[in-house]
């Protein structure tokens, strides 16, 4: 194997015992990483550790560069990993920190302060270390028409509601109008409950009690539906295997080629 063929087996397979070390390496920076960036919001840590804080922040971001360049020089198609949703969030988790040296002064702090806090990002790289959230992600793309339905259902609930809260109740209770009303029906239907307004009315109150209680048989369906297409999705044993031709992940571990381009995998 070459040198490019050992280091993509490490860095974007999870299945060998090399790949498996590389990414529970990176988890730990990662986690790190969103650690220093909350500490660094806390004026006090902030001004005493500033200087250990920094020295590990650019530690942290050289190394997300290396792997990001590796990454690039890897694959056999550049443009399509740089240009891939993992592509951009590594891009997004090394550029707040080389921005900000070009922003300095007290005009360009709000600035720098923005950009910093766009490291946050880093933690959407850990998805990638999870196959289980390839099971996940499955069964909430196959369910995703069910669900769409059922909240379109939900949302003509909350406009009749709403419009009749507004007509029954009016603006001596707080309905001043059909959106706030709307309001109500969404903040009594999921059982928040701000109490901000409430029905004055024998008819108003009547209804709202049968709103909440429906809340809750609403709030079940969604759970019954990802429940199902989880318990389906989860059959299939996933594998970290990610394709090199288009860099698809969410293969089972028996696939032999990719189910998105028809690649044999390695």
């Amino acid at each position: 194997m070459g040198i490019k063929s050992k280091l993509y087996e490490i860095i974007f397979e999870s299945d060998t015992k090399a790949g498996k070390l590389f990414d529970v390496l990176l988890l730990i920076v990662i986690v790190l990483s969103i650690l220093l960036v909350m500490l660094e919001s806390v004026p006090s840590i902030e001004k005493q550790y500033r200087f250990s804080l920094q020295l590990m922040e650019w530690s942290i971001t050289l190394i997300f560069s290396l792997e990001y360049c590796l990454r690039i020089w890897i694959v056999s198609k550049p443009k399509r990993y740089i240009f891939s949703f993992y592509g951009i969030i590594d891009f997004l988790s090394i550029l707040p920190s080389y921005l900000g040296l070009f922003f300095v002064g007290t005009h360009g702090f709000i600035v720098i302060r923005a950009l910093r806090l766009l490291r946050i990002f880093r933690i959407l790289k850990l998805n990638r270390y999870m196959n289980e959230g390839t099971i996940i992600i499955k069964a909430l793309k196959r369910s995703r028409i069910k669900i769409s339905v059922f909240l379109f259902a939900v949302l003509t609930m909350v406009i009749i509601i709403g419009t009749l809260m507004y007509l029954i109740e009016g603006a001596e209770n707080g309905f001043t109008s059909i959106p706030r009303g709307i309001y109500w029906a969404i903040v009594t239907l999921t059982t928040v409950g701000y109490g901000d307004i409430s029905p004055g009315t024998a008819l108003g109150q009547f209804i709202a009690s049968f709103v909440m209680i429906i809340g809750y048989a609403i709030i079940a369906v969604p759970t019954g539906i990802v429940t199902a297409e989880l318990s389906r999705s989860s059959r299939g044993k996933p594998s970290g295997q990610v394709c090199e031709n288009c860099l698809s992940e969410g293969h089972d571990i028996d696939d032999q080629y990719c189910r998105y381009c028809g690649a044999k995998l390695q």
